[in-house]
Parts: structure tokens; C-alpha cells; sequence
């Protein structure tokens, strides 16, 4: 994309120019102790060695150079004028600049098939004012001449100023990317929808706390020293909530895999039910009899899953039994017309069926029947079968046969029958 390449050099010519004018600063002499301890603060650096600020320096030698002179450490009204002319300059300048780049951008941007770059160019228009605004003022906080203590204030305020913008910038960008993403995954209605919105939290939080690190570094604060005590710290914790982080982990699993998704009906080892939300400790079913089951993320990830609503048809497989008084020709007659049945109903997935006479049962002819109804819908394959098995049964009637149930023949012989007989005539 021409437009965000554009952008992005943009950016970086700014922050090459910021970088220069800071190695320019450094080049010239040192000459006040006050200004050397604050750049010592702000660097981080053991020993204080900065040169007198250079925009201080230009307008001193400007204020000079029209033969305005000042005892150095106090400020003129010229300095007042000068530092309010910057502010409102850099104002000005940031109300043209964002208009004139970021409307050509977005021009650029509406030829484009992706809608990405227009969001991202209206999500980082006011980080980038804020960037322009925050070097206006501190250039005009420049033109004037501090105390010790408020230079040093001066110096902590613009970096957390410079950290906070900074952060604007990314976290704006991030948010973009990830809400773009998003939409895209529920346009295409894909499983990993259900998980981006704690991954967007995820990957924020991520980038404040390096954030906030590097700003704590920079105001001179031991890092490393923090780190490794929270690296104790981080261990004990984690002994103690360990079944905590196994869910989180358990959590991590379910995403990368997508086995489910909201919406679906699953089985999770003795569980069913409809899966109604997916977090980072636990997942939640709603069950058939309508309670609701939190599951811990960790035995979730554990378990076997079942889901049923992936499933493309269902199955059924049932057994008749017909009678042994029952004629192979009826038998076989029977049999056919079932298959016809099958093979030509609209709901019936026609890739498998088997209608076989397959056993001599203890009491029946049994007739095992195995189909797979074309939807994967709960209901309308109940409906299906329902229709097939009464057309099974009228054509069972039909051919003048009966289902057996469980019957037992008794056969007596010998005195004791013969005497039945005789007692029955």
C-alpha cells in the first residue's frame, strides 16, 4: 500500500530530525552546571556532562544579534513573546500538517480494496497531532530559562509526556489491527472470532508494561534490579496459583486448537452442552436441562471433545425383528421396498444406506437398518425418522408380517403331558 509506505516514512523522517537536533544539542560546549545535572538525569548517565540547550542558545543569540541583552539567567519579555509564538505556531502547524498529510492518505487510501489502511490512518491522525503538539511545547518550555529544580521537573515531564504519546501512537495502531482482524474472522465466520478479544487485551497489556519498563529506565530507575526481584516473586506466585495458570494456559490451547466455538453443542467428557462463552479461567456450557456448567479451562484442554454441531449428517442405526413366522419371500420383498424407501427420500443422505436381513435373533428375524439423514439438525432428524419409521411399519403391515417381541415356547412330552391332554378332552 503506497499510502501507509508514505506514512510510515513520514514517521521516521520526524524521528530522524529529533535525533539530529538532540546530537546537534550534544555538540555544543558545556558551559552550566545545572543544565549538566539535569541532561545527567535524564540519560541515565553517571557522570553529568550536557552542553547548554540549543534552542535556549539560538534565541540568546537572536535576542543578541538585535541588540537585545540580558544577564543570562532571567527571562525577557521578548523570551515570553517567542516561547507563545512557537506554541501557537506548532498548533497551527499541526492543524495544517495532519489535514494536508492524513487528507491525502485517506485519499490515497479510498483506491485501495482493503479497509485496514483507512481505519489505521484515522486511528494514528491524533496520535501524530499529539506528537506535533507535545514538541511544540516543549520547544517554547525550551526558550526560557529555568531554575535547576524546574528544568529537571521540565526534564521527567517530557519524557513521561514523550512515553505517554509514544504509546498513544502503538496502542492506537494495535487496537486497529486487531478490531480489523476481528471483523474480518466474523465476516468469514471463523472459530478464532470467539478468542480475539482477550488476545487484543493480552497483547495491550503486554505493550503498557514495556512501556511503562522503558520509561521507568530512562528516569534513571533500576530495571534490571526490579526484574529479577519480580522474577522471585513471579515464582512463588506461580507455585501458588498454579491451577490458575494452568487454566490460562488450558485457555491458550482452546484457541490455537478451535475445537469449539460459541455456539456449538459439545460434549467434554461427562458434560454436554451448548457452549456459551469461552474465557481465560473456564469454559461454559448451557446444558439440555438448562443449567449451566463451568468447565476449568485446563480440563478442558485434557479432555476428549465431541462436537456435535461440526458433525455434516447423523446417523441411524436400528434393528426390526419380524417374526419366525415370518416367509423368506415376504422377508425379502420387504427389504426392497425399504432400500426404494430410503433411496428415495429427499432427506436421507443417499452416500451410505444398508437395509440387511443380518441375524436369527433369540426370538426374531432381525432386519438392521443404518442411514444418515441429510441435516445435522437435532430436530428435523427426529422428524425424519419419525416419517421413515411409520413408513417401515404400514409397509410391514403390508406384507401381511408382524415385529416380534420377546416370546418363550414351552414343549412338554412324556406321562406328564399326556395326562394334560387327557385332563384337557
Amino acid at each position: 500500500m503506497r499510502s501507509l509506505s508514505l506514512f510510515i516514512g513520514l514517521i521516521f523522517a520526524l524521528l530522524a530530525t529529533g535525533l539530529r537536533a538532540q546530537d546537534a544539542a550534544s555538540a555544543v560546549p558545556a558551559a552550566d552546571p545545572a543544565t549538566q545535572a539535569v541532561a545527567a538525569v535524564a540519560s541515565g548517565a553517571a557522570e553529568p556532562a550536557r552542553a547548554p540547550d540549543l534552542v535556549e542558545h539560538l534565541v540568546d543569540l537572536s535576542l543578541e544579534a538585535f541588540g537585545i541583552r540580558n544577564d543570562g539567567a532571567s527571562n525577557t519579555w521578548q523570551h515570553f513573546v517567542i516561547a507563545a509564538f512557537i506554541l501557537v505556531a506548532s498548533y497551527v502547524f499541526r492543524r495544517g500538517f495532519t489535514k494536508l498529510v492524513f487528507g491525502g492518505l485517506k485519499r490515497l487510501s479510498a483506491r485501495t480494496e482493503t479497509t485496514l489502511d483507512d481505519e489505521l490512518f484515522d486511528a494514528l491522525e491524533k496520535p501524530v497531532g499529539g506528537f506535533i503538539a507535545l514538541f511544540g511545547a516543549v520547544m517554547a518550555v525550551k526558550v526560557l530559562k529555568l531554575s535547576e529544580q524546574a528544568d529537571e521537573a521540565r526534564v521527567y515531564l517530557q519524557t513521561v509526556a514523550a512515553a505517554v504519546v509514544t504509546l498513544w501512537f502503538f496502542i492506537s495502531a494495535f487496537n486497529t489491527i486487531l478490531d480489523h482482524i476481528h471483523a474480518e474472522a466474523k465476516r468469514k465466520d471463523l472459530s478464532v472470532a470467539a478468542f480475539m478479544p482477550w488476545i487484543k487485551k493480552t497483547l495491550i497489556a503486554i505493550i503498557l508494561i514495556f512501556g511503562v519498563l522503558m520509561v521507568a529506565q530512562r528516569l534513571g530507575a533500576d530495571v534490571k534490579a526490579f526484574l529479577a526481584g519480580l522474577g522471585i516473586g513471579g515464582l512463588a506466585f506461580a507455585l501458588a496459583a498454579q491451577d490458575t495458570l494452568a487454566n490460562v494456559f488450558g485457555s491458550v490451547v482452546v484457541a490455537v486448537d478451535q475445537p469449539f466455538r460459541t455456539g456449538d453443542f459439545v460434549q467434554i467428557g461427562a458434560f454436554q452442552g451448548t457452549v456459551e462463552d469461552i474465557g481465560l479461567r473456564s469454559t461454559k456450557l448451557r446444558t439440555p436441562a438448562r443449567t449451566l456448567i463451568a468447565i476449568p479451562n485446563k480440563t478442558v484442554a485434557g479432555e476428549a471433545i465431541n462436537n456435535f454441531s461440526r458433525m455434516p449428517q447423523r446417523r441411524v442405526d436400528q434393528t426390526i425383528g419380524l417374526t419366525y413366522s415370518s416367509k423368506s419371500s415376504q422377508v425379502e420383498a420387504l427389504l426392497g421396498e425399504i432400500r426404494a424407501l430410503l433411496k428415495n427420500d429427499t432427506e436421507v443422505h443417499q452416500e451410505f444406506i444398508a437395509v440387511n436381513f443380518l441375524n436369527y435373533g433369540a426370538f426374531s428375524l432381525d432386519v438392521q437398518i443404518i442411514y444418515f439423514t441429510a441435516s445435522p439438525d437435532l430436530l428435523k432428524c427426529f422428524a425424519t425418522r419419525e416419517r421413515l419409521n411409520l413408513a417401515i411399519m404400514r409397509l410391514v403391515e403390508a406384507h401381511g408380517l408382524s415385529f416380534a417381541y420377546p416370546t418363550q415356547t414351552i414343549e412338554l412330552s412324556g406321562d406328564i403331558a399326556q395326562r394334560m391332554v387327557g385332563l384337557k378332552k
